[in-house]
């Protein structure tokens, strides 16, 4: 009921941006002074740019998570607030020298806000919509901010918290140079001179100011976010670990264990090392009030915060869907407390039980695989035999299990 709700209410936001759209144009085209069949022409475009848009977003929110870029799907005003700065902006701009439109960095900013589709269409209709409203304007601008526009949406399409924003910014900025020379150049047929390099120069420097400062906020408030939470509820003093120990021991350690196993397999195999430990640490976690249920234990996710990504995870390990195929990340969770509770089954009925570690794994999985476990995982028969010579070399970490 609530989801419906939120679809609801999402959709009659996106409604009131689309008249608002129109709002806005109409307006500017009005004071501006443009003729009633120019106003109309704007108008109806603006509308079409704008209902685009917004079909965009609501096939990329059917998608899920996936559809969107980063946090996006949780964040729904981010790319809402961006959309009617850059349409003011856009009819703003053709008030001032085109050559001196930061279209570039807008288009980085929609694109990180939303993804990289959604943001080229955006700034293609924001672009036209700054075009009509000039008083001579041209195709070449669009020719020179969309295709720079373009190249700086894919140079920082997948950024990270080590992602080294030098080049990215390098090419972008160069790109945009050589575009704003060749509309000089091309489309006005100025001849090369000091003074026509002025309004590029400021160009670039504007753009390189607006894109130093919104992907330092970005890469704070976004991307760094996720990996200082993950930092934390992945510690092993972490509040609801401390609960556990003093709740039950036994599985304390067997979550302690279960992640130190998994977190080197997906290491090894390039998973998604931090969101394997949290779901090894705290799928179990409702021991604490003697419920393993998703509708249960949830609030303990939600209350400390955990990153989105990580519940995701740890819903999908406790509660999987029917007919969905599961991530290899649950797959190594999976194996990897199988593993650990099947050593200590055997070590807590005989401590000093000579156990034979790569026939008790290869037991484990070949099981798997003659029940047809495995057929549910996103899995190649290559990684689930890596993920077998990987748990084969974790002998000596075994023996620690006796203690």
């Amino acid at each position: 009921m609530e989801t419906e709700k939120s679809s609801v209410m999402i959709k009659f936001i996106y409604g009131a941006l689309f008249c608002l759209t129109g709002v806005i144009v109409f307006a500017f085209s009005f004071f501006m002074g443009k003729s009633y069949e120019a106003i109309l022409r704007n108008v109806i475009v603006s509308l079409i740019i704008s209902g685009t848009i917004i079909f965009m977003l609501l096939d990329a929110f059917t998608r899920g998570r996936s559809g969107l870029s980063y946090d996006n799907y949780d964040k729904k005003s981010r790319f809402m607030i961006i959309y009617v700065v850059v349409l003011i902006l856009s009819c703003i701009f053709a008030l001032i020298p085109n050559e001196f439109w930061p279209y570039m960095s807008l288009f980085v900013m929609m694109a990180l806000f939303s993804n990289s589709e959604i943001a080229i269409v955006s700034g293609v209709g924001f672009a036209t919509i700054s075009v009509m409203l000039e008083e001579n304007g041209n195709f070449g601008e669009l020719f020179m901010y969309v295709l720079a526009g373009c190249v700086a949406v894919a140079m920082f399409r997948d950024l990270k918290e080590n992602t080294s924003i030098g080049f990215p910014v390098f090419i972008s900025l160069v790109t945009q140079a050589v575009l704003l020379i060749a509309f000089n150049v091309l489309f006005l047929n100025r001849t090369l001179s000091i003074n026509i390099l002025i309004l590029p120069i400021l160009n670039l420097m504007l753009n390189l100011i607006i894109l130093l400062i919104f992907l330092n906020m970005f890469g704070v408030y976004v991307i760094r976010r996720s990996n200082d939470m993950y930092m934390e509820i992945n510690d092993a003093e972490f509040s609801l670990l401390v609960q556990l120990k003093e709740k039950n021991k036994d599985e304390y350690f067997r979550a302690i264990h279960t992640a130190y196993l998994a977190e080197r397999l997906a290491l090894g195999l390039g998973f998604n090392a931090r969101a394997v430990k949290a779901c090894s640490y705290y799928h179990r976690i409702g021991v604490l009030d003697g419920s393993l249920k998703w509708s249960d234990v949830e609030h303990y996710y939600t209350e400390n915060n955990f990153p989105i990504e990580a519940i995701e995870f740890l819903k999908e390990y406790m509660e999987p869907q029917k007919g969905k195929v599961k991530s290899k990340e649950a797959l190594t969770v999976q194996l990897s407390e199988t593993v650990i509770a099947s050593i200590m089954y055997l070590l807590n009925k005989n401590s000093d039980a000579d156990i034979d570690y790569d026939k008790l794994i290869d037991k484990i999985i070949d099981k798997k695989i003659q029940d047809g476990e495995l057929m549910d995982y996103a899995i190649t028969f290559r990684e689930l035999e890596q993920m077998r010579k990987l748990l084969k070399k974790e002998k000596l970490y075994y023996g620690f299990l006796r203690r």
